[in-house]
């Protein structure tokens, strides 16, 4: 039995009636975006965010049909922001597949996004779902000025490490707090257990973006991807931000002077690479993602045991602890 086939024991009914209610709601009489959406579910990826509201649920009082709409609430709102994302990054490609805007431009791909925003808001008010969509709500906001925060730092390039978790907190980890916090919601949970599993979403997420930072810095050979796409990208990262606190003034200059000016030169980056490995700074990442991990933890210590529970822990550890 795979790993994943392990997490989704407990909840394989359920994510199959997810899926029947994920259809449902993008469908569309418009044959261009039916054909769109239809495009859309065949190319969705391992559906990690309706496991994290699924099994929020079962551990909190059990899934019900609510628990399906908050899954499929989640769904849309992260696979909006995705085809919104390959617009502003003009990326070609998604998940190994052509993206939205590759095949049907710019504009088209920005009304789909928006499209599915909507399908999300009118799915949870049609059902009375105030509450889910309050929390997916606010994670909307929060990913958004995370986004913008980072934008407006980056241009900088001096980012500190409390303004790099003010910013992944907001960016990455808000999307899977809303995910434990909807599920335990959907199973009406009392809001004190709904807060402690959206902080339990919340440390999961940040030491999710930590791993994604420690990769752009691996051994190629070991992931099977290049590094340095971060430093081309100019994202200040926790190695990074590590390397910058720890080195004297003028070797900081150089290192701001490479990723600003130098981003595209092979040698460069490789160059910056390495003198992240060197200083600790995967190390110091690696610690700083094992504590939130730990904290994220903590937070299931007063649940009941059960399966849902075991694959909640073992989903944490498939989704931190991955090849990319």
């Amino acid at each position: 039995m795979s790993e994943l086939t392990q997490i989704q024991a407990p909840i394989r009914d359920d994510l199959s009636r997810f899926e029947k209610v994920f259809r449902n709601a993008i469908r569309s009489p418009i044959p261009l975006l039916d054909k769109i959406t239809a495009y859309i579910t065949r190319t969705k990826g391992k559906q990690m965010r309706p496991m994290f509201v699924l099994l929020s649920a079962a551990i909190n009082g059990g899934i019900n049909e609510s628990s399906y709409r908050a899954a499929t609430l989640i769904e849309l709102l992260h696979t909006a922001t995705l085809v919104h994302d390959d617009v502003v990054d003009d990326s070609n490609e998604r998940r190994g597949f052509f993206s939205i805007n590759a095949l049907w431009k710019n504009k088209i791909a920005v009304l789909v996004g928006d499209y599915l925003l909507s399908r999300g808001m009118l799915l949870a008010l049609e059902n009375n779902d105030f509450e889910l969509l309050r929390i997916v709500s606010q994670a909307v906001k929060a990913m958004s000025e995370g986004e913008l925060l980072q934008i407006e730092k980056a241009r900088r390039l001096e980012v500190e490490e409390k303004v790099y978790f003010e910013i992944i907190e907001k960016k990455t980890a808000s999307l899977i707090a809303s995910c434990c916090a909807v599920g335990a919601a959907s199973s009406g949970a009392k809001p004190e257990l709904v807060e402690q599993m959206r902080l339990f979403g919340t440390y999961v997420g940040i030491a999710f973006q930590i791993k994604d930072d420690i990769f752009d810095f691996e051994d190629t050979r070991l992931i099977g991807k290049p590094t340095g796409i971060d430093i081309k990208e100019r994202k200040m990262t926790l190695p990074l931000i590590y390397l910058l606190n720890t080195s004297t003034a003028s070797t900081r200059r150089h290192i701001i002077n490479l990723v600003k000016n130098h981003n595209h030169e092979p040698a460069k980056v490789h160059e910056v690479v390495e003198m992240v490995r060197r200083s600790g700074g995967i190390d110091n990442a690696t610690v700083k993602m094992n504590e939130y991990i730990a904290l994220a933890l903590k937070q299931l210590d007063r649940l009941p045991p059960s399966q849902a529970l075991d694959s909640l822990k073992l989903l944490v550890d498939y989704s931190i602890k991955r090849n990319k």
